[in-house]
């Protein structure tokens, strides 16, 4: 009796080690699930920030390109109306040629 006895014992510490280990395992394994919480929530709060900065470049810049348009469309112009003023026509030159 005393030999089963003593394999039930180390049978009982085995098994007291094993969930000691599970729970050091438990233990850590909950301490990275944390500190993955904390960086998922770190990285969303940038995504939302980054998104924000985004969509004001976005905005900025759609809001350029259509400045850029209007001035493309008025230099375009204004270079068309000087080129007609400085080129003279055919007639006026025979205006201005005659004596």
């Amino acid at each position: 009796m005393t030999q089963q006895a003593a394999a039930l014992q180390t049978y009982n510490n085995e098994l007291v080690k094993c969930i000691e280990d599970l729970c050091s395992k438990r233990e850590e394994l909950n301490r990275q699930i944390r500190q993955e919480e904390d960086e998922k929530e770190r990285l969303q709060h940038d995504i939302r920030v980054l998104t924000e900065k985004l969509s004001r470049v976005n905005e900025s810049l759609a809001q350029r390109l259509a400045t850029r348009a209007n001035l493309d469309r008025t230099i375009a112009e204004t270079e068309a109306a000087y080129t007609k003023v400085c080129i003279p026509s055919p007639t006026a030159l025979d205006i201005t040629l005659r004596p």
